[in-house]
């Protein structure tokens, strides 16, 4: 069988699942039949987790909407796809999946590949500019042969918006190395390397971006606090918000309470010093740290909303709120600190459920997907 040649693309290779799960992929896809090369934005935190990789830097290919640098970063990734002559090109991430794919569509890339780890439109949003992300993505799906979401949720949210047809569509989990987050480690070691004695840890661990909503972890590390005035909040990352998560520590006086330890390299072990786990997020895909919680066995407090809906079943697995419940956040946080028993009947559920996130298993069914375009290629 001839190798494949697979061209991954995604904008930054910032600290997240995508960006982690992209270059596990392009690392441990069989080297017996897939040549890799990946295409990315240059600056990320994670740049140097690329050295065994034929990795390309396109400086132009940024997380801001350019016209100037998107037409730069087209025509680069245009003449490296030109060069390269993949078969497949896969793309992540909303602004490298648009730029990626329409230049392999000039560049005649036999197939086209696309993962929504989340939708670059939300709710959230101005009606004006959500509408112009869907209709660009729905004017896109025509150039795409085939679609992976990480949850049924993101499926179904695609349909809706008429972006592709049903059976372009594939699931497959955004997995994690189920492994690592079974080590046992000196927890109170780790606490202390971070600050804390025998207090009660709540954390969090995401890039500081509005997507997240880190400022209601914070007014909600607050209503905690009110009652159980001797809890810590760990919150890990960093990002544009960083400054204003700062400024509202001070003004809600939590600075004893609250510890931000920047972007770590072992959030594998830093999760093992939490009591809860917390995510605030106002949209995901299908976020890949709630799963490192539930793997190490620490029980979930997180917003209901689109793959997270699969992973985190209420009384459960973990309780839910809908995004900016700051009040009911605090209480069922505060719930879970006061009752042991019920934060180990919530990790015990949570690790019966997981074995499809192995991340493995993400590999090896993406070989799968990849390997059935092959007489389509060839033909």
């Amino acid at each position: 069988m001839p190798k494949l040649k697979v061209a991954h693309i995604i904008t930054l290779l910032e600290l997240g699942g995508a960006q982690e799960n992209t270059l596990y992929t392009c690392e441990h896809l069989d080297s017996n039949k897939f040549d890799v090369l990946l295409i990315c934005g240059k600056g990320g935190i994670l740049d140097e987790k690329t050295k065994n990789i034929n990795t390309y830097f396109v400086k132009a290919l940024i997380r801001e909407i350019n016209p100037i640098s998107d037409l730069t970063a087209f025509i680069n990734i245009y003449k490296i796809l030109k060069k390269e002559k993949p078969d497949i090109i896969h793309t992540h991430s909303s602004k490298a999946g648009i730029i990626g794919r329409w230049a392999a569509y000039f560049a005649k890339v036999p197939k086209k590949i696309h993962t929504f780890h989340g939708f670059g439109f939300h709710d959230f949003q101005n009606f004006l500019v959500k509408n112009i992300y869907i209709l660009t993505e729905r004017i896109t799906a025509n150039i795409t042969d085939h679609f992976i979401a990480v949850s049924y949720e993101n499926i179904a949210k695609g349909l809706k918006n008429k972006i592709g047809s049903e059976e372009k569509y594939s699931m497959i989990r955004s997995g994690i190395k189920l492994q690592s987050y079974h080590l046992q480690i000196d927890i109170k070691k780790k606490k202390q390397e971070l600050g804390i004695t025998d207090e009660k840890v709540v954390g969090m661990v995401a890039c500081f971006k509005p997507q997240k909503a880190p400022l209601d972890f914070i007014k909600t590390a607050e209503l905690v606090c009110k009652e159980n005035p001797n809890t810590k909040f760990v919150l890990v990352g960093d990002g544009v918000l960083r400054n204003k998560i700062e400024t509202l520590i001070l003004k809600l006086k939590l600075n004893k309470n609250i510890i931000l330890t920047g972007w770590r390299n072992d959030v594998n072990e830093i999760i093992k010093t939490f009591d809860v786990f917390v995510l605030t997020s106002l949209f995901e895909g299908l976020p890949r740290v709630i799963v490192e919680a539930m793997a190490t066995g620490i029980p979930v407090v997180a917003t209901y909303i689109d793959g997270t809906k699969e992973i985190v079943h209420e009384g459960l697995t973990g309780f839910v709120t809908y995004p900016h419940e700051i009040e009911k956040m605090a209480e069922r946080i505060a719930r879970l600190l006061n009752n042991n028993e019920l934060c180990k009947k919530f990790a015990q559920e949570a690790k019966k459920r997981i074995e499809e996130f192995d991340i493995d298993l993400m590999v090896a069914q993406q070989e799968k997907l990849y390997t059935s375009f092959l007489n389509k290629i060839q033909n």
